[in-house]
């Protein structure tokens, strides 16, 4: 789960890692009347999306004055920021951030995330911070380093000391530098981040450390035992059909194909994604309706993947263990008769009460469902279909 600059930045002062003094506001007016109240030489005004990138598309503005911080605010809000993360949709600017400027020496990265080959948490680090720090990681990847942190043993001062030295950071500054770094550890720790970023770290004038940028991602699996980070979720930043998926219980996710899939079991979904791939098509979705599933569950996805204005043909693949290959044909008319959809409609059942699955289909004499013994055929044949219907 992601969060918004402002609301990580509010965790941040938690735990003693500074920011600068700002103000979010939901309107032209508010941003105004942010700018009088913050009493700066000039403002940044910046949108608030869960996606970066924001600064080379207009999604952040320097103004000189409060009238500029309104202007700059209409021009932004309620307008949908399109950035390389976001897809060709965007996302919609709900408020912006207004924060008080300072005179930058000097831009550092920082980030803190889990790294899952060497088992541990990882600092990484480099003196290249700001909004290139992408094509550094590409061409010039020995900038970046990476400090290893020991779960037992923990943050320690030469951690920080080797970090300030590839940022270039001496005498006081290393004191600061470890208290962001610590700052950033613990709220990891206590609220089950997978990613902390800071970028950039920067150094202002009187020689002190900012986090002028703040972006936490949080174990979504962890959010049961989270309930003060789960209160900060924003669904209008996120798919509207994963977010549906999610009080179903159904594992989904959005891709950029044509091809919707409704597969059990997380394995032959991805190998059923391949499938389509080899064959020449591009699968619309990641759905695993799990083993457990139900009736009411197996039509809830139906009506989600097929709700989705991008999909021209779906490919049911079950395999039968634990659920019950009848139950899933039963999901799937049951659909049928609550929405009206032409999409072809590729079903190949095995397993558990195949049989019965195959005969309730057959018997309910649905023109555009198409069943299949074969996964190599079926693959074959719903990658023709959604060719044909574009």
């Amino acid at each position: 789960m992601n969060i918004h600059e402002f609301q990580a930045k509010q965790l941040f002062k938690e735990y003693q890692i500074p920011v600068p003094v700002s103000l979010v506001a939901k309107t032209a007016d508010e941003a105004f009347a942010a700018a009088h109240a913050l009493n700066a030489n000039s403002w940044a005004v910046k949108a608030q999306v869960h996606a970066g990138g924001r600064g080379k598309v207009g999604g952040v503005k320097i103004a000189k004055t409060a009238d500029e911080c309104r202007l700059y605010a209409a021009e932004m809000l309620q307008t949908q920021l399109i950035t390389k993360q976001t897809g060709n949709e965007g996302l919609p600017i709900n408020e912006v951030l207004i924060e008080a400027t300072s005179v930058i020496k000097r831009e550092f990265y920082l980030s803190l995330l889990i790294d899952r080959h060497q088992e541990c948490l990882c600092f990484i680090a480099s003196a290249m911070g700001g909004t290139d720090i992408e094509a550094v990681a590409e061409q010039s990847p020995e900038k970046i380093i990476s400090i290893p942190i020991h779960s037992a043993a923990g943050l320690q001062p030469f951690h920080c000391r080797q970090v300030a030295s590839i940022l270039g950071i001496k005498g006081k500054q290393i004191d600061g530098l470890y208290a962001v770094m610590m700052g950033m550890l613990q709220l990891f720790l206590s609220h089950d981040a997978s990613q902390i970023e800071i970028n950039p770290l920067v150094e202002i004038e009187d020689g002190s450390l900012l986090a002028l940028d703040a972006k936490i991602n949080f174990d979504d699996n962890a959010l049961a035992l989270q309930p003060d980070i789960t209160a900060l979720q924003d669904p209008r930043q996120e798919d509207a059909n994963e977010n549906t998926a999610k009080q179903f219980d159904l594992n989904y996710i959005t891709l950029e194909g044509n091809i919707a899939c409704m597969v059990n079991g997380a394995g032959l979904a991805m190998a059923t994604m391949d499938l389509i791939k080899l064959k020449g098509g591009s699968p619309a979705n990641f759905l695993d309706v799990g083993g457990g599933t139900s009736v009411e569950k197996v039509k809830e996805a139906f009506k989600i993947i097929s709700a989705d204005k991008h999909v021209k043909a779906v490919l049911v693949n079950i395999f039968g263990g634990i659920v019950q290959c009848d139950i899933i044909a039963e999901g799937i008319l049951t659909a049928l008769k609550q929405i009206e959809t032409n999409l072809p409609i590729i079903v190949r059942l095995e397993g558990t009460h195949a049989t019965e699955g195959r005969q309730l289909l057959e018997d309910a004499k649905v023109d555009n469902i198409i069943s299949v013994n074969d996964l190599d055929k079926a693959a074959e044949q719903i990658v023709r279909l959604a060719g044909a219907s574009t």
